[in-house]
Parts: C-alpha cells; structure tokens; sequence
C-alpha cells in the first residue's frame, strides 16, 4: 500500500510473480490477527477495490510505508533511553526486521528453498547472497556440527 501526495492512496503489486504467496502463520498469530480484523469489521476503506485492511490510523486510514518509518523511529528512540547496553542501527525499517528473519532462518538451518519461497524471491542467489547473513559464530557452528 502506497501513498503519494498528488495521487492518494494505491496498490502496487509485488516486484516479481514469486511475491504473491501463502505464508505459513502459527495459530497464535493467526488468532491475533482475527482479533484485529473483527475490532476494524466495521472499517469499509477501499482502494483499488481492497477492503479489510489490517493496520489503521487513528482516522481510519490504512497506514501506508511512511507510517512504519516513523512508527520505527520512535520505537528506536524509546529503546535507546532505556537500554544502550546494546545499540541498534541508525536506519531501522520493516525491511530491518525482514533481513533479520532471513538471517535467522538460515542460521537455524531452515531449507534454502523454503526460505526463498517464505521471502518471496524469484532467484535463491537472492535469498542466500543479500540476505541470509552468515557470520563466523554460525560458520563455527556449522563446522562443530559437522565434525560431531
């Protein structure tokens, strides 16, 4: 979901076919997720012939990508008053989080396929080059468990 200042509101589709997909969601999440839908049942903003948005502003409006920016922003902010044991990035995004999980993934020795498959990538040099980020505890990881 896009907002642009001259246009309004809009839906783009994914980079690639590979990013329209089913993802997998545990029961928690999924039950979490039904209680949002039902507190915004009443909502009935459309775009593009979309409806049942999930994540709203205070008026009612979807939020859009600048949102989320700031929405991080802030939550940085919070974080570094209370702990700077353990600094965060400058630049944090949803995208932040969304390398993050890859990286996880990966080093939990999920299958590269399924892994390029739940991040929506049409090539796995994608998923595994930019990233799944190896570091040299996951490298000596690797070794020990092979060595085992």
């Amino acid at each position: 979901l896009l907002q642009l200042p001259d246009v309004g509101y809009y839906i783009s589709e994914p980079k690639t076919k590979s990013g329209n997909r089913q993802i997998v969601m545990s029961e928690k999440v999924y039950q979490a997720f039904l209680r949002v839908l039902v507190k915004h049942r009443k909502n009935n903003f459309e775009i593009d012939g979309y409806s049942g948005f999930m994540f709203l502003k205070q008026n009612g409006e979807p939020k859009h990508s600048s949102c989320y920016a700031s929405i991080f922003n802030g939550l940085r902010k919070k974080y570094k008053k209370l702990n700077n044991k353990i600094p965060l990035p400058e630049k944090m995004t949803p995208h932040t989080l969304r390398h993050t999980f890859c990286t996880n993934m990966a080093n939990a020795g999920i299958n590269p396929k399924a892994l390029q498959y739940i991040m929506g990538h049409s090539s796995i040099t994608m998923t595994l080059n930019y990233y799944a980020h190896a570091t040299f505890e996951s490298a000596k990881a690797e070794m020990e468990r092979l060595v085992a």
